[in-house]
């Protein structure tokens, strides 16, 4: 009998144990900063700055909660080329169609290729301006536009309230470290290269107290540092018969509303 309720003793410790640590969370999970993932985001922040040019592709996707509860999934892709300290050129794709985004450190230009309009503000200053005008004044989501600017650590560092690192992990066959980084409205997770290039590959953002935390996420690939940039690659000249837009077509969720550009 002594023997039967020392061995449910040891039995119940075990259970008690083994709940106590799935209720602390994986030993790596993010309850404050992590040096590791700090170092990681640093060493991106400071390769991505120091790039002169470099072009990508971005495939985008975008969750959208409806009024009515439903999630939906938007997905998009974008070719990037960009040039310090002004000059961006973008080739979207998504349900809008197909559009083409300039800025030659003048101004910026929206051009619809199925509608055959194009929206043009002045913008006078470097990509951060672009960039800022962009989002803050248009509306507009562009894919990764924190990894693009010419400090990425401050962009994404500010309001990070703990983080985490878990290891390495793959994207599209890549050898990527796995930080995650906490905030008040929104977590996210970024892999990064491995190796003396550590390009960002993933860049996933879930606003996490907004029903059913849908997710934006960002996966990069092809990456080339080191483009070949045509000399009027950021300057739009409009073609035959292109009608000027007085507003940026975009909608609720920050996605490109180009009317006539598909169904």
């Amino acid at each position: 009998m002594r023997e039967h309720l020392v061995s449910g003793a040891r039995y119940l410790a075990v259970v008690l144990t083994v709940l106590a640590a799935l209720s602390a969370g994986p030993a790596w999970a993010g309850t404050e900063l992590n040096p590791d993932a700090d170092e990681i985001l640093r060493s991106m922040s400071t390769f991505m700055g120091a790039a002169k040019a470099f072009s990508v592709v971005a495939e985008v996707s975008n969750e959208i909660i409806t009024r009515d509860g439903e999630k939906l999934q938007w997905n998009s892709s974008a070719r990037v080329l960009l040039r310090r300290p002004a000059g961006y050129h973008a080739v979207l794709q998504g349900r809008f169609g197909a559009a083409e985004l300039f800025f030659d450190g003048k101004q910026l230009v929206l051009y619809g290729k199925s509608a055959n309009a194009f929206f043009r503000k002045d913008v006078v200053g470097g990509n951060d301006a672009f960039f800022a005008a962009i989002e803050s004044e248009l509306g507009l989501n562009l894919p990764g536009i924190d990894l693009l600017a010419a400090d990425p650590y401050a962009a994404l560092a500010s309001g990070i309230t703990s983080s985490g690192y878990h290891g390495i992990a793959y994207v599209s066959g890549v050898e990527c470290h796995h930080p995650s980084f906490r905030k008040d409205e929104v977590d996210w997770q970024i892999w990064v290269k491995t190796g003396d290039q550590p390009l960002p590959m993933k860049y996933v953002i879930t606003t996490k107290w907004l029903t059913g935390a849908p997710q934006y996420s960002v996966q990069m690939h092809d990456w080339k540092l080191e483009p070949a940039v045509p000399a009027d690659r950021f300057t739009f000249s409009p073609p035959q018969g292109a009608v000027k837009w007085e507003a940026l077509p975009v909608d609720e969720a920050g996605e490109l509303a180009v009317a006539g550009e598909s169904k």
